[in-house]
């Protein structure tokens, strides 16, 4: 909660805070963060950004990423992370929760939740994770007709179209949808599941001037690049959308095992962030002088 210690950026959009950094040189690394506290640690970290995967969301409320969460559901996610971090959020919004209204609904809802950017991909639902098999597409008009609507809609929010039509109907495909998406209104494209090093070149090639975000997800389809890989390939923003809830989900597998097995935490103290490292991680001692400065015993002048 970045405001209530006098670092308010509010007077400066989300979506415009994205876009500035996506004006400078070279790519942008956007890890993903499924918490608050996983996004004061990227920036702590130096990150400018930070992304909500829907698959992170899901897995953190015990769901598959099926399409199953709601816009209000992820907008709880948006406001802990935008307001811990202070950081400019890109947030998945799956297929947009329905048609051209529920996708306006979800563009407004997500700005003011703090969002400052939004990709939205081209399955029906039940979606899936971009490196599933057996997706199911909508057909490039519709998809066109969602990113109008949330062009539309938008006042600052940063659109990003996400095509899976790669595995399906081939580069040809993929690359007459993203041209499509584009002149719809979308500002980037994100297209999922590229396989190999020569996918992502060709797909970057065939859309000059085009930001593009590529997507490094661990145990899918893509093998893993750098950040600096995916720049010489010629893509603008890469996220790691799962990673810090995969790392954290088995460190509390880890620990569950160790209470079981042991009768007590005491033999993974060393795995733990102190007291000391967490307070400092949440800011306590600056919301504990916040609160020192301000609530005071106001004593009430006698009335004559």
């Amino acid at each position: 909660m970045t405001y209530l210690l006098g670092r308010d950026i509010a007077h400066v959009s989300a979506g415009a805070r994205l876009r500035n950094l996506l004006e400078r040189p070279g790519i942008l690394g956007i890890p993903g963060t499924h918490n608050g506290i996983a996004s004061q640690q990227a920036k702590a970290a130096g990150f400018e950004a930070c992304y909500l995967s829907g698959a992170a969301m899901t897995a953190s409320m015990g769901l598959p990423d099926l399409g199953i969460i709601t816009v209000d559901d992820v907008c709880f996610f948006i406001r802990q992370v935008a307001r811990a971090s202070g950081l400019p959020v890109l947030v998945d919004g799956d297929t947009g929760y329905g048609e051209a209204l529920n996708v306006m609904n979800m563009v407004r809802s997500f700005e003011d939740a703090g969002a400052a950017g939004v990709h939205l991909e081209d399955q029906i639902l039940p979606k899936k994770c971009g490196h599933l098999n057996d997706k199911k597409l909508a057909t490039p008009q519709d998809m066109a007709n969602k990113i109008a609507a949330a062009a539309h809609a938008r006042r600052h929010l940063y659109i990003i179209a996400r095509t899976d039509a790669a595995a399906s109907e081939g580069m040809d495909g993929a690359v007459a949808r993203a041209k499509l998406y584009m002149e719809a209104g979308a500002d980037a494209i994100f297209p999922e599941a590229m396989n190999t090093e020569a996918m992502f070149r060709e797909f970057a090639s065939r859309m000059p001037g085009v930001p593009l975000l590529a997507n490094m997800t661990e145990f899918g389809r893509t093998p893993f690049f750098t950040k600096q890989q995916f720049e010489e390939f010629g893509y603008k923003m890469v996220i790691w959308p799962v990673t810090s809830l995969r790392v954290t989900a088995k460190a509390s597998e880890k620990l569950y095992a160790a209470i079981a097995r042991d009768g007590g935490a005491h033999n993974c103290v060393d795995q733990m962030l102190t007291r000391a490292d967490l307070y400092e991680t949440i800011g306590y001692a600056a919301f504990e002088a916040l609160d020192a400065s301000i609530v005071k015993t106001v004593v009430p002048e006698p009335i004559v």
